[in-house]
């Protein structure tokens, strides 16, 4: 009992203490801000007279950035130039405010020289702490520039001059433009947060954390920040690492406005995906906006849309896996049209293709074969769903990136389902799926069966500090088997080589594809000539690196048959996966080594300079290269090949044998006035080599072939350097 009366009597106390101390911490706050003075003045006055409030200190927004380090979007400084008048010593405030107003005048020409120099003299008068001095930003560029000037520079303190201030804002930049615009995305100038693409979907990420300062509102509603008056610091935003690639953007937003143009087509995107990991390199997107392509939606990852073709490729695959068919069965397509349950169903080709194997049925893209191939379905249709499904076509792909459609495709359940569902499926309608959707499809195929599942992001940093890291997603299960797999690879190498791709065909590797044309859904009826034309596929084909979606959507001409898939999207595909393979070297086969490489005689190499001829020969494993350094050329004695040096700098140099450029570098450095006919090497010069110089200093060189169409005959003058 006595133990308890002795804690009761403690908490008590301390209970006490507290509140005292409490009442102390009042007690002086109330005391400092009422009664306590500085410089003659109660502390509450002093706040008055400041207006001192709490503001935001916005974060500095993160940076996004490509694959190979370039920066897609960056937050830059900007600055407002302001000048407290009060600082400055009142000498060298007269000496130098003149000079001030001159160079602002000159910077901004807001106002003149003399009006700058009234408005900060009298804000001087008048005790202003602070004068907005142009209501135009200048850059970081530009603020070093002013460091150099009265009031601004850095040694100020020491000349007894200063007073000037530079306020920064951020401003969002693109270093290159437009490019990949809707895939970057862009903020929302009212509130800076991100309103589409990246910048959106790592919005809290980019964004950092805003701080929490005091400011000063001076005249004119001017926020000046008070020294050492933060409260809470901003938190930099993070880096966003992507997977795109600035060259293959480049050159897929190139490539696709050249379709468009050519067939003056309303949009289309372009996305270039690695097989192995899913990565995005490139992702285009352009719709035409008065007679001009603009970046404004991404139909890439939401112009979700009946597929057309392209989707002929997972109904084969759910085919051959049910073992309904075999590639060399053959499918009677007749004339090219039939009918079913009142439905017309015919072919693009005029007359059908006769008697084909499903091979062909789907190189010729036949809608008459796939409707005949279906009837392993038409009464079973749930076995035909379950296979989409298992592709995985009946669920967003989960992209980072906000904005993706979601997949429509139908099944015996959904609303709308008809005994004609299932024919309009087989062929690619009555769907709603992105290219992105369907791209990831095909790229599992190109992968052996590995579904991957695409990726735009790779890490989220901190500086160096790898705050986050995405690793490729790769499904457990593969999409079918590896027999069904090697078949449809066949077939989709067979549209290139046979089918309705083959006139897109590169010489340089090969590719494998499916070609698209889809009639557009406008006002409920499908229009004949409005079409949505697509190429899905990858390359090279016996060893898949990059698979490539390609869509070009409503294309124009006056002959419709000239508007399918095969004739409009696949040059695309073809000119995008031309333009990878030669930049990507490691697509190409290695050359030998030198050491393993035959000898090369090196007879087209007669003159030059011998160091130049010793890298190339190195590099070519050829023979007789020379000993002697400086200019040389060949001597053959038979089978052996000697080098000699040219004759000395008074004399004229034996020039046959050398290109141009190497013959001008040597007749200039000896005063010539040269005079050339043709292109290629040098075969005959006007004098003879050996000779002196000559006076005046006038050659003529002939060139191996004579001279092309629109080659002038150049004359170039050079000071007499034979002294040199």
């Amino acid at each position: 009992m006595n133990v308890k009366k002795a804690i009761l009597r403690r908490a008590t106390l301390a209970s006490v203490a507290i509140c005292l101390f409490a009442l102390a911490v009042i007690g002086k706050l109330v005391r400092v801000q009422y009664f306590e003075k500085q410089d003659g003045r109660l502390w509450k006055d002093h706040i008055a007279q400041y207006h001192i409030k709490k503001d935001t200190l916005r974060a500095t927004r993160g940076n996004i950035i490509s694959r190979d380090g370039s920066f897609l979007a960056t937050s830059l400084p900007y600055y407002y130039v302001g000048i407290d008048p009060r600082v400055a010593k009142a000498d060298s405030f007269d000496k130098k405010i003149d000079s001030l107003g001159m160079l602002l005048a000159r910077k901004f020409g807001e106002r003149s020289r003399d009006e700058y120099t009234y408005m900060i003299r009298k804000a001087r008068e008048n005790g202003r702490k602070y004068v907005l001095l142009s209501r135009k930003k200048i850059t970081f560029q530009e603020r070093m520039e002013m460091q150099t000037w009265p009031f601004f520079r850095r040694d100020r303190s020491k000349s007894g001059l200063g007073g000037g201030k530079f306020d920064p804002v951020y401003q969002r930049y693109h270093p290159y433009g437009r490019m990949a615009l809707r895939t970057v995305g862009y903020l929302n100038p009212e509130n800076g947060r991100g309103l589409v693409g990246l910048e959106s979907s790592f919005q809290p990420e980019l964004a950092g954390k805003d701080g929490v300062g005091l400011v000063e509102v001076l005249s004119g509603g001017v926020q000046m920040p008070v020294e050492d008056g933060s409260d809470i610091k901003p938190e930099p935003g993070l880096d966003i690492y992507t997977t795109i690639d600035v060259n293959f953007q480049d050159m897929a937003e190139t490539a696709l406005l050249h379709g468009l143009e050519k067939y003056e087509a309303e949009q289309g995107c372009l996305i270039v995906m690695e097989v192995e990991t899913g990565e995005i390199r490139a992702m285009a997107n352009l719709t035409r906006k008065n007679d001009k392509y603009v970046e404004n939606f991404n139909h890439a990852l939401a112009g979700g849309t009946d597929p057309g073709s392209t989707f002929k490729l997972p109904t084969m695959i759910a085919l051959l896996e049910e073992k309904a068919v075999r590639p060399d069965q053959m499918v009677h397509t007749g004339g090219g049209v039939v009918t079913y349950y009142g439905r017309r169903i015919s072919d693009a080709k005029r007359g059908g293709h006769g008697s084909i194997t499903v091979q062909q049925v789907f190189e010729k893209s036949s809608n008459v074969g796939i409707h005949m191939l279906m009837y392993n379905f038409y009464n079973r249709p749930e076995t035909y769903c379950r296979y989409m499904r298992r592709f995985r076509l009946d669920k967003p792909i989960g992209l980072k990136l906000n904005g993706e459609t979601k997949p429509v495709v139908p099944n015996p359940q959904s609303p709308g389902w008809s005994r004609l569902s299932l024919n309009s499926m087989g062929i690619g309608y009555e769907l709603k799926l992105t290219p992105l959707q369907m791209l990831t499809f095909y790229n599992a195929v190109a992968n052996d069966g590995k579904w991957v599942q695409p990726m735009l992001v790779k890490q989220v940093r901190r500086a160096n500090e790898v705050v986050k890291e995405y690793e490729p997603y790769v499904a457990q299960e593969p999409i079918c088997s590896q027999t069904t797999i090697r078949q449809v690879k066949k077939m989709l190498e067979g549209v290139v080589e046979r089918g309705t791709a083959k006139k897109s065909q590169s010489p340089h590797y090969r590719f494998a594809g499916k070609t698209g044309t889809a009639q557009k859904l406008i006002n409920g009826r499908y229009q004949v000539g409005k079409y949505y034309t697509s190429f899905i596929g990858y390359f090279p084909a016996e060893k898949p690196k990059y698979s490539i979606a390609v869509v070009v959507d409503s294309p124009r001409g006056a002959n419709i048959d000239l508007l399918y898939g095969g004739s409009v999207s696949a040059p695309v595909f073809r000119e995008i996966a031309d333009r990878i393979f030669a930049y990507d070297i490691q697509m190409h086969r290695p050359i030998a080594l030198a050491s393993k490489a035959p000898r090369q005689s090196g007879k087209g190499i007669r003159a030059g300079f011998a160091e130049d001829i010793r890298t190339i020969g190195a590099e070519l494993n050829m023979d007789a290269q020379p000993g002697p350094d400086g200019w040389v050329k060949a001597d053959s004695q038979g089978r052996t090949t000697r080098w000699v040096n040219q004759p000395a700098e008074n004399r004229v140099p034996d020039l046959r044998g050398m290109t141009l450029r190497d013959a001008l570098h040597l007749l200039e450095n000896r005063g010539f006035r040269v005079r050339f006919e043709g292109y290629g090497k040098v075969i005959d010069q006007s004098v003879p080599p050996g000779d002196p110089l000559p006076h005046p200093r006038k050659i003529t060189l002939t060139l191996r072939q004579s001279a092309r169409p629109d080659t002038l005959v150049v004359a170039l003058t050079k000071k007499n350097q034979a002294g040199r």
